[in-house]
């Protein structure tokens, strides 16, 4: 019996095969529950993604309005305003200015309106944001947000779906979230967009656009709730470890925006609005409407540096 082989006894707390119970808490411990006079919020999930009634976008926004939607966005991470046909790019940067300045991504086309991108997706142009990310993680401050408008949508499908990333640390193994307590993280551009450029191009941009470090596990600048912060096209590499640990950790930790538990799902309709917390959430833009055509106009609000 000395030569017998007995096999390793399965890892159970690796997060993608936990199964049952998750901790889904929709607010940060100790903040207060909002209490809403001037909207109406209809739940998606119990603790990310709202349908918010009762406001018109395209009308000039109140401060008492604009506090709560603001909290709304606190406590659901993403909102959702239908039937907003009279909402146009004006209104747009206006609601995006309730949080701060526009930010404009260096590498998305340019719209009509400055400050607003227009992303138009069809036969000749297919959807690439299909990946679980945060916008403009490979900026030394990160959007704080972003509002995203449907100007044509395909017959069926072009959904996008958010996940709760502090709902991705709250589940994590307590030997993981050790584990990650006080890593820095490098994200960078070029893995993703660079792909489409020339050497001398990648050059130009890396000029203003060098690669960056945030936490691993950042605290919210708004609640002081704790997230995970790495996404799969910008984070490159875990500073401090070996390129096989880095590479085999980051591998884990991108997966858990995955789990369904943690996200929503928005079927867009003509007149849909959406903002999300850019800080809390990743997204994801699925693309399974080609051929068809689905333009969008974005306007990502800018950021502060992370802790």
């Amino acid at each position: 019996m000395d030569n017998v082989v007995t096999a390793p006894a399965p890892t159970l707390d690796k997060p993608l095969m936990h199964y049952g119970k998750r901790t889904l808490e929709r607010i940060a411990p100790g903040m207060p529950q909002p209490d809403y006079r001037l909207l109406d919020v209809c739940p998606l999930t119990p603790h990310i993604g709202a349908e918010i009634e009762g406001v018109d976008l395209s009308l000039p926004i109140g401060e008492d309005l604009a506090e709560e939607i603001r909290q709304a966005l606190l406590e659901w991470k993403v909102l959702f305003f239908r039937d907003q046909h009279a909402f146009d790019p004006q209104s747009q940067l206006a609601f995006a200015g309730l949080w701060g300045e526009p930010e404009p991504n260096p590498f998305f086309p340019k719209g009509d309106t400055v400050g607003v991108s227009r992303l138009a997706k069809d036969a000749m142009a297919i959807g690439t944001e299909n990946i679980w990310h945060s916008d403009h993680s490979f900026m030394a401050a990160p959007a704080l947000g972003s509002v995203l408008r449907a100007v044509e949508v395909p017959s069926a499908g072009g959904d996008t779906m958010w996940a709760d990333m502090s709902a991705a640390y709250d589940n994590l193994s307590e030997a993981m979230k050790a584990r990650i307590e006080g890593l820095t993280a490098v994200h960078d551009w070029v893995p993703s967009w660079g792909c489409l450029m020339t050497e001398s191009q990648i050059a130009a941009h890396r000029e203003n656009l060098p690669a960056v470090e945030h936490p691993v596990v950042v605290r919210h600048p708004r609640t002081g709730r704790k997230l995970l912060y790495v996404n799969e096209p910008f984070t490159t590499r875990i500073v401090g470890l070996s390129d096989p640990e880095s590479r085999e950790l980051l591998e884990e930790l991108v997966l858990q925006a995955r789990i369904p538990e943690y996200q929503v799902r928005f079927r867009w309709q003509p007149g849909s609005v959406a903002i999300w917390d850019n800080i809390a959430t990743q997204h994801y833009a699925i693309s399974d409407y080609f051929p068809q055509r689905r333009v969008m106009e974005r306007i990502a609000i800018a950021g502060v540096p992370l802790s």
